[in-house]
């Protein structure tokens, strides 16, 4: 039978670490947020159809950036339709 030996520099090493952990789990991490969203990014966000959309860049709600054939729009415009 092996015996180890605990000492009080082991157990501030566990102290130090247990508290690094429980703060990372109890601070969520920010996510680095898109700057600019595609046509299906929008979509699955607001949970609309490709009809709805258009709809909304029509209407004036949404003003997107057409580049190459794809929209691009800003998440702060999108981010903006929930706080209206």
């Amino acid at each position: 039978m092996e015996i180890d030996l605990v000492t009080k520099e082991d157990l501030q090493r566990l102290r130090s670490q247990l508290i690094e952990d429980l703060k990372n789990l109890l601070n969520p991490k920010i996510e680095k947020t898109k700057v600019w969203l595609r046509s299906g990014e929008v979509r699955k966000i607001l949970k609309i159809s490709p009809a709805s959309l258009q709809n909304l860049r029509v209407i004036g709600s949404l003003k997107p950036v057409k580049i190459g054939g794809i929209y691009y729009y800003k998440n702060e415009e999108i981010q903006g339709l929930f706080e209206n």
